[in-house]
């Protein structure tokens, strides 16, 4: 007679929490945030729906923590920051890994940030907004290491830090489109290097 196996109880099959977050960030990179669907991601991610739920909450907090994924660790910025030399070379050290990451051959086109948001109804709001701190982060980030220049003698003393540090997020967005309608990256790496010649320079007297 034949013996019947037991059946197996106890919880379920897991999966790599960290791969599956991985997966996700790249869909809402390529698709955008509002059409990406439930069934894409999970498609993308190798989990059910309701395995989807259970560890990430909901669409919305899936999206939250593949744009942390994506944006990086702040203490990690902090530091690149604060190591540069100047915050000329930090910000051209930012724009050429944006351009880097905007034309990578295994991840989609442009900046997540700037493609996953670009359009988007009401009810998307929230993630809207949680996207322009990301980038209101960034560039706080570099006005504080611009003003270090700044107080050091290394830029003009009138520099408006606020202004030259929106310049570097507008042309790292600029360069996401760009990608994004086909430039390669040799012609980005030209727009980036021409961002950064026309930072100021300090002029005679301001240094000591």
């Amino acid at each position: 007679m034949k013996q019947e196996v037991p059946r197996k109880t106890g919880r379920p099959l897991s999966f790599n929490r960290g791969k599956a977050l991985e997966q996700a960030m790249l869909t809402f990179w390529r698709h955008g945030y509002e059409t990406s669907s439930i069934s894409e991601l999970t498609a993308a991610m190798g989990i059910s729906a309701p395995s989807l739920y259970a560890a990430y909450g909901d669409k919305k907090q899936l999206f939250l923590e593949a744009m942390q994924l994506y944006a990086g660790s702040p203490y990690d910025m902090e530091l690149a920051l604060s190591e540069a030399p100047t915050a000329r070379e930090a910000a051209e050290r930012m724009l050429v890994a944006a351009v880097e990451a905007f034309t990578g051959e295994l991840t989609p086109r442009g900046c997540l940030l700037a493609s996953a948001t670009a359009s988007g109804s009401e009810a998307s709001a929230e993630v809207q907004h949680a996207v322009a701190q990301v980038r209101q982060d960034i560039k706080l980030r570099l006005k504080k290491r611009i003003d270090r220049d700044v107080s050091q003698g290394l830029l003009p003393a009138d520099t408006n830090s606020d202004s030259l540090a929106g310049l570097v997020i507008a042309v790292i967005q600029g360069l996401s489109v760009l990608a994004r309608d086909g430039g390669d990256r040799p012609y980005l790496l030209t727009i980036a290097r021409a961002a950064t010649n026309a930072w100021p320079k300090p002029r005679s007297g301001d240094a000591n």
